[in-house]
């Protein structure tokens, strides 16, 4: 049997004199190269559904010809967009250099999915600001964080309250794409109702030691370096989550931080609300973030900086409102 366990998260250990199941070695392997939880389940996904659109052959008898077929499939009859059949062939190869023979030879020749350059949603400062109008509570100040820092929807999610610099108007965004840290502006307009929100934070988070719990995660081990570290303040998530859970890994009960489809959905809601006609994402703030600072006459370099980019030409997209349509040409219909 190839299948794992389809829980997320979850590992269905093998019985005693068994080699463990291919899906629970691939998680295991991702687990100790330290991938996200996210990613370790997209990738035993799309490995599990390499293995059944094969007809459950074992992935050690296939090679590119059959990882070919399978992205053919993801692109010609699911119609996937190019970044999802390059995360399914990225899972694929992960797979097969780190389980199944290492660098194979024919590894390098199967095709990357072109992506066509798109132009970003950019909502105009109106159109942010009757967003933000039909939001209330815990999601509004997620989404005002959004489009007042700049930062991804991730980054606000996972933010502790150790990164909250209020003296010095700053947030630190640890481990932030590509595992990098950076440091962001903190709106003024937001460290008021921040106060308050951590106020509830902090009552919630001494509710949970008194009943028991109260140990939030930290990474690369640090829980075993500073015992009293996952029980203190500091460490704690600034937008918890309202229920406990068991950690998948750990299986330890703990109060997660606000799950991203959860701004989603009210994000979503609340472009509806507001009768805006874009297609309106948590991205989509950030996206606006970058464009109204290049537009208030702030240097590209800056705005780089401020969005985690590694390089000045990913950045550089943003700078097409500048050009105002037409690369600021004058219509001649307009000259009638």
């Amino acid at each position: 049997m190839l299948e794992g366990n389809g829980q997320t998260g979850g590992r269905r250990m093998a019985g005693v004199g068994q080699p463990p199941k291919l899906l629970d070695q691939l998680r295991e392997s991702l687990r100790v190269r330290r991938y996200s939880l996210r990613t370790e389940d997209a990738y035993v996904d799309w490995a599990r559904r390499f293995i059944l659109f094969h007809g459950k052959r074992h992935p050690g008898e296939m090679g590119a010809p059959e990882v070919e077929a399978f992205l053919t499939h993801l692109a010609v009859d699911r119609h996937v967009a190019p970044s999802t059949q390059n995360q399914a062939k990225a899972a694929l190869l992960f797979m097969y250099r780190h389980l199944l023979g290492g660098d194979l030879p024919w590894l390098a020749e199967v095709v990357q999915a072109k992506r066509a350059p798109r132009l970003p949603v950019v909502l105009t400062p109106g159109e942010v600001r009757v967003l933000l109008d039909q939001m209330e509570g815990v999601m509004a100040l997620v989404a005002r964080l959004l489009y007042g820092t700049g930062m991804r929807l991730m980054e606000v999610l996972r933010l502790r309250v150790k990164d909250l610099e209020f003296e010095r108007r700053e947030l630190v965004v640890r481990d932030g794409k590509g595992g990098k840290d950076r440091v962001t502006m903190l709106p003024d307009r937001l460290i008021e109702p921040l106060r308050a929100h951590l106020e509830k934070a902090r009552a919630l988070h001494e509710r949970d030691l008194a009943e028991g719990f109260g140990e939030v995660f930290l990474p690369d081990a640090l829980a075993e370096k500073f015992k009293a570290a996952p029980r203190a303040w500091g460490w704690q998530w600034v937008f918890p989550s309202g229920l406990r859970s068991v950690d998948p890994r750990s299986g330890v009960t703990r109060r997660h931080h606000l799950q991203p489809e959860s701004v989603q959905k009210a994000v979503r809601l609340a472009a509806r609300a507001g009768e805006l006609v874009k297609p309106v994402t948590p991205h989509v703030l950030r996206h606006s973030f970058a464009t109204h600072l290049l537009t208030a006459g702030y240097d590209i370099r800056t705005v780089q900086e401020l969005l985690g980019h590694k390089d000045v030409a990913t950045t550089m997209i943003y700078t097409h409102v500048l050009n105002r349509g037409g690369r600021g040409v004058a219509s001649p219909l307009d000259g009638l």
